[in-house]
């Protein structure tokens, strides 16, 4: 699959200014070896899904790198007893290869290490024979949400609202600040039109009856405990069947599939894109023996 297709034409500049961030003024390792030719080797050193070759090629590609890779976006890198795997192969004046390592490592082991935490979670649904989708949340790095919102779609999940302007998603502030559900979701709706989807974060069957008959479109059972959720939600899907029914808070990975069943359409999880581990990369010329 091309997930490179849905990257936005200016990742590539996204790429330039991190290189820019990383060299502000002088590049005094870069004096230190020069321009001569040199070939270093891109190793993962840890089972994972890879994500992120994109930004990590427009990187080389802008430092006028040839780089080879050996695997493509969402393979699975399976290290296992081995103690590292090259993927890709690098070749270029070697200040360059120095200038791209640390800009191309930072951005590819956080999307693996989301991509592979993406998988897992997707595919403990696979094994339970659930109907539904796991997403992620709008708690990303500024600066740095494309790249997580792009390694959670690379690892089978879903992003849940990109930013503030795809999808309406009222919350207790909303709520509070306007004074009931049904004022805030028919307020929202006059802006939001037929063509965006509304979503309300509800405490309550009762809370979540109210949206569903204010008109939302997603119900999100926020803090429910796995014992307490399928019994509301399987009450709400009987009134409002047309509702969508997500569960958030609090989720893990040794929890989630405990959320998952049959009136339970959606499950987010913030931990997906915050606090997630980094896979372990590295790049080294290849040393001449």
């Amino acid at each position: 699959m091309m997930y490179e297709h849905l990257l936005p034409p200016g990742y590539k500049e996204e790429t330039k200014r991190w290189l820019h961030d990383d060299c502000p003024t002088f590049d005094i390792g870069g004096f230190v070896v020069g321009e001569k030719i040199e070939e270093a080797h891109l190793y993962c050193k840890e089972s994972c899904i890879l994500a992120g070759k994109p930004y990590a090629t427009a990187v080389f590609e802008h430092l006028e790198l040839d780089v080879t890779w050996n695997y493509i976006e969402g393979d699975y890198i399976n290290v296992d007893d081995k103690k590292k795997v090259i993927i890709a192969t690098v070749r270029g004046k070697c200040r360059n290869i120095l200038l791209a390592e640390r800009t191309v490592l930072n951005t590819i082991s956080r999307a693996s290490g989301i991509a592979s935490t993406a998988k897992e979670a997707v595919d403990i649904g696979k094994r339970v024979n659930w109907h539904g989708t796991v997403a992620g949340t709008r708690k990303t790095t500024p600066g740095f949400k494309n790249v997580e919102k792009y390694a959670l779609l690379v690892g089978g999940a879903a992003t849940h609202r990109y930013d503030l302007s795809q999808m309406v998603m009222l919350k207790d502030n909303h709520i509070w600040s306007c004074g009931n559900i049904t004022a805030a979701v028919k307020k929202a709706r006059t802006a939001a039109g037929f063509s965006m989807k509304i979503e309300v974060e509800c405490q309550s069957v009762a809370e979540a009856c109210e949206a569903a008959s204010a008109g939302a479109d997603i119900v999100m059972l926020d803090n429910f405990t796995p014992e307490t959720i399928h019994i509301a939600a399987k009450e709400i899907k009987e009134l409002y069947p047309h509702v969508l029914l997500e569960a958030s808070g609090g989720i893990t990975k040794d929890t989630l599939h405990l959320f998952m069943g049959p009136s339970i359409d959606i499950i987010s999880r913030g931990n997906l894109t915050q606090g997630y581990r980094c896979i372990d990369f590295s790049l080294k010329i290849a040393r001449q023996d």
